[in-house]
Formats: structure tokens, sequence, C-alpha cells
């Protein structure tokens, strides 16, 4: 079995206002706006209409000694609220 990939919408599915510290993100499919903070913002733009592994954002994001729990919990988050998509 494959490791899990994730992938958020097109770019154009998501509108991203930046307010100071946090970013208004409105999910045009299901019509809600989530407040988020770093690095949501950046995750949801680096996985845009593509599937990409931990090992691969990892690499993307330059995490050398990154904490994978930590990432993992992130992306489950994402997931649960529906602004990415997950695959085993």
């Amino acid at each position: 079995m494959g490791a899990t990939r994730y992938r958020a919408p097109q770019a154009s599915d998501l509108l991203m206002v930046h307010l100071d510290e946090l970013v208004a993100v409105f999910h045009r499919a299901a019509g809600i706006t989530h407040l988020v903070a770093s690095p949501v913002p950046e995750l949801l733009t680096a996985l845009s209409g593509r599937w990409l592994t931990l090992d691969r954002i990892e690499e993307e994001f330059e995490l050398v000694d990154g904490d994978r729990t930590g990432l993992a919990a992130i992306m489950d988050e994402l997931a649960a609220a529906g602004l990415i998509e997950r695959r085993a």
C-alpha cells in the first residue's frame, strides 16, 4: 500500500484574504470561510490541484528535521475541515 496523499482544490476554488497574522479562506464549493494561520495558506497553495505525500511536502517546504507528527496532524485537520482531500 502507498503513502497517504493530500490535495487542495484549485487556487480558483479558494479565495484567500490576508488579515494581519490570519488568513480568511473562503472555500467556494462548500460556501464556508475558515480563519487560518501559517503554514495553512502556504500548504493550500503548495497542494493546489496536485497530490503530494508528506515526504514531498517536507521536501517542498525544506523541512530537514521537521516534526512529521505535527505536519500529519495539520493535514488531518485540514482534511476534516474539508479544505483538502486525503487518499491512502
